[in-house]
């Protein structure tokens, strides 16, 4: 559905994604892993067409990400953006001017379980509600694919479980979700497959499930194991 192919982004002499070949296929829930500055957000960019590669390209369904893509993908950025005149109720009438599959009658249901109200100024949000704003307004889009960078970032212990609850109702047999986060814990209780990135490596792909009954391992220990103290480099990381 969603496939990168040998892409590369630098910005000057940093190199953010360093010839990452990768695929999101349907059905499933990803858990794109790795510290601050490793490539998730770059690399998530890169398959909506924010940010443009270097080299090689983001594809879905066969053809390489563009306008038409856009329609099928739903975008949660880290960053906030919206404008500071709006309200909570400008924010769902912007989505629904640029996406059809955006649906104000979910839109109104997520934003009364996240305990927002309409009325809510943007600019006067802390950070947590903030968050769950964006998670309201992309999860109430019919997508077909989501991307979700760090949508728990802010959110209180209480809070995750709406969160978490209304990803999951975004699942489907032919809905890919990748989420990223450094809670790691959060997301390996939903996942079916890790994708740990490195300074701008892709390190490893695993199913989640047959690292427990093969390995005996959680995605944590994993996840400790790759960037703990004395991690393997990624070229080592491939002995799992």
């Amino acid at each position: 559905m969603l496939e990168c192919r040998e892409i590369t982004k630098t910005y000057g002499r940093k190199t953010a994604v360093d010839h990452v070949s990768l695929r999101f296929e349907p059905g499933k829930i990803y858990a794109m892993l790795g510290p601050n500055g490793s490539g998730k957000t770059t690399l998530m960019k890169m398959a909506v067409g924010l940010v443009k590669p270097n080299s090689g390209s983001f594809y879905y369904n066969g053809e390489k990400v563009g306008q038409e893509s856009r329609r099928e993908i739903a975008y949660m950025s880290t960053e906030p953006y919206f404008y500071n005149w709006m309200t909570v109720k400008d924010v769902g009438q912007y989505y629904a001017d640029f996406f059809e599959d955006f649906s104000p009658e979910k839109y109104a249901q997520l934003i009364d379980r996240m305990e927002l109200s309409m009325d809510m100024k943007a600019k006067t949000l802390s950070s947590g509600m903030m968050a769950k704003l964006k998670i309201a307004v992309t999860m109430a889009r019919s997508a077909k694919v989501y991307l979700l960078d760090e949508p728990l970032n802010g959110i209180d212990l209480l809070a995750r479980d709406e969160i978490m609850a209304s990803i999951l109702e975004a699942t489907g047999p032919e809905v890919a979700l990748v989420v990223s986060s450094h809670l790691v814990d959060e997301l390996e209780r939903i996942v079916d497959t890790a994708v740990f990135i490195k300074e701008s490596h892709l390190i490893e792909v695993c199913e989640v499930e047959e690292l427990r009954s093969q390995w005996g391992k959680s995605v944590a220990d994993r996840y400790r194991e790759i960037y703990g103290h004395g991690g393997e480099s990624y070229a080592e990381a491939d002995e799992i």
